[in-house]
C-alpha cells in the first residue's frame, strides 16, 4: 500500500497541540467535505484531489471539490441559506476565499470561527496582527480563514521577442504606444483583468497608502485620475484595439504562446514554468514583475457558519498547513505556489523538504520577485471595475 506523501517525506503531522483536537479528529471520521473551489487551474485541481486521498488515507475525511468559475457562486448560497434559515446542515463546509468576498461573508456574520487558532499547525505561521496571514486585502482576519498558499501578480514574456520587458506601467505604456497590437490584458471582470488594474493604480496612484481605506467619492476621484489618463493612453494601441479582450488569463497565454502578443500575466509565479513544462508556452518564456514590486497576497480557506461538516474542515485547514504538504504544494512539478509558513518556525527535517525542490530556468526565486505591495481595500477594486466598465463598453 502506497504510504502518504508526508510519511514518505519522513515527517510527521503535527503533535494535536490543543486539549480538544483529538475530538475534532474523532468526529470529523467519516465526514465528506464538500472544498468549494475555483477549477480554473487543472494543477490546482489536482493538488486537492490529493489532499482529499491523503485526508482520506490519514483521519478518515473525504474531499470532493465543488468547482466553481466564481467564488461568489458558494458565497451567494451561503447567503440564500441564511435567508432561508438553513442554519445548519450547509452544502458549503469549506470555500477557497479572498478579499472582497472574505470581506462580505465577515461583514454578515456568515462564517465560523474564529477557528484557525484551534489548528495545530497553525504554530507555523505567523499570525501576529500585521503578518500577510493576518489580513486579507486590508481587512483582519481575526481566525474566521487559514491560509494555504500565497499569490503574486506577474507578467510572462517570450526573452526571444522581449529581450528586455518595461518594468513599470509608465514604461508599458510607451512600449506599447511603440508596439501596437501586443499587449493586451483579462477582462477586468476577470479577477486578473481586475489586479492589472490594481496594479497600475498602486504605481500611478498620488498616495498609495489612500488605498488601505475604503473609498470615498473625493478620494476615488483624486487617487484615480493619473490611472485614467494612463489608461486612455493606452487602450488605443491594445491587441485588436482594445475593443475586445481575453475572457481570462489562461486565453492570454495562449496568445502569448501563438505569438499574437508578447506579454502576458498571473497570479502564480511558478505558472511560466509549468506552462513550459507542459508545452504551452515556449522555453524561452520568462518572469518580470515591475521595478516597484508587484501586488501579492494570500490565499485562504473559510468555514461558513452553517457548514455540515465543520470538524472534517478543519482537519483539511490543518492538513494545508502542514510543512510536507505546504513542501508538495511549493515543488514546480506538482502545483509550485509558495508556502505560507514561517520559515523560522520549521523544524530541520521540515527545512530539509524545501531544501530539495526542483528549479526551472523561468521559476523565479524570492528575490527575483522583489517586494510585494499591499492589496487595496475590497472597495477599491468593486469601483475600479465598475468605473471601467462604464468608461470602456458599451
Amino acid at each position: 500500500m502506497r504510504l502518504p506523501f508526508v510519511a514518505a517525506l519522513g515527517l510527521t503531522l503535527a503533535s494535536p497541540a490543543l486539549a480538544d483536537w483529538p475530538e475534532t479528529l474523532a468526529t470529523a471520521r467519516g465526514q465528506t467535505v464538500y472544498w468549494n473551489a475555483w477549477a480554473g487551474d487543472q494543477r490546482t485541481n489536482d493538488f486537492i484531489a490529493w489532499v482529499g486521498q491523503q485526508t482520506e488515507a490519514l483521519y478518515g475525511v473525504k474531499v470532493e471539490q465543488v468547482k466553481l468559475t466564481d467564488t461568489a457562486e458558494a458565497v451567494t448560497r451561503v447567503i440564500a441559506e441564511k435567508a432561508a434559515g438553513k442554519d445548519q446542515g450547509g452544502s458549503v463546509d469549506l470555500i477557497w476565499i479572498n478579499g472582497p468576498n472574505f470581506l462580505a461573508m465577515k461583514e454578515q456574520g456568515l462564517l465560523h470561527g474564529p477557528f484557525v487558532a484551534d489548528l495545530p499547525n497553525a504554530r507555523y505561521v505567523d499570525l501576529s496582527p500585521a503578518a500577510p496571514a493576518s489580513v486579507d486585502f486590508t481587512v483582519p482576519v481575526e481566525g474566521y480563514e487559514s491560509p494555504w498558499r500565497l499569490a503574486k501578480f506577474v507578467f510572462t514574456y517570450d526573452s526571444v521577442r522581449l529581450p528586455t520587458p518595461p518594468r513599470s506601467m509608465i514604461a508599458l505604456r510607451d512600449w506599447a504606444q511603440a508596439n501596437p497590437g501586443r499587449f493586451t490584458h483579462p477582462v477586468p471582470s476577470n479577477f486578473m483583468g481586475a489586479t492589472f488594474l490594481k496594479q497600475a493604480l498602486v504605481e500611478l496612484a498620488p498616495d498609495p497608502a489612500v488605498l488601505q481605506a475604503p473609498p470615498t467619492e473625493a478620494a476615488y476621484a483624486t487617487t484615480t485620475a493619473p490611472l485614467w489618463e494612463w489608461y486612455d493612453a493606452l487602450r488605443p494601441h491594445l491587441w485588436r484595439g482594445g475593443q475586445t479582450f481575453p475572457e481570462n488569463q489562461s486565453v492570454q497565454q495562449q496568445l502569448l504562446n501563438d505569438g499574437e502578443v508578447d506579454i502576458a500575466m498571473s497570479f502564480d509565479p511558478a505558472s511560466t514554468a509549468a506552462a513550459i513544462a507542459e508545452g504551452l508556452l515556449p522555453e524561452t518564456a520568462r518572469v518580470f514583475v515591475p521595478e516597484v514590486g508587484s501586488i501579492g497576497n494570500v490565499s485562504f480557506v473559510a468555514i461558513p457558519f452553517n457548514a455540515a461538516q465543520r470538524e472534517g474542515a478543519m482537519v483539511v485547514a490543518n492538513f494545508l498547513l502542514d510543512p510536507a504538504t505546504q513542501a508538495r504544494q511549493q515543488d514546480i512539478t506538482v502545483l509550485g505556489s509558495f508556502s505560507v509558513l514561517d520559515p523560522a518556525r520549521l523544524d530541520q527535517a521540515a527545512k530539509a523538504a524545501f531544501a530539495v525542490l526542483p528549479t526551472a530556468p523561468a521559476l523565479p526565486t524570492t528575490e527575483d520577485l522583489g517586494a510585494t505591495l499591499l492589496e487595496p481595500h475590497p472597495g477599491w477594486m468593486t469601483w475600479l471595475t465598475d468605473d471601467w466598465a462604464r468608461r470602456y463598453t458599451k
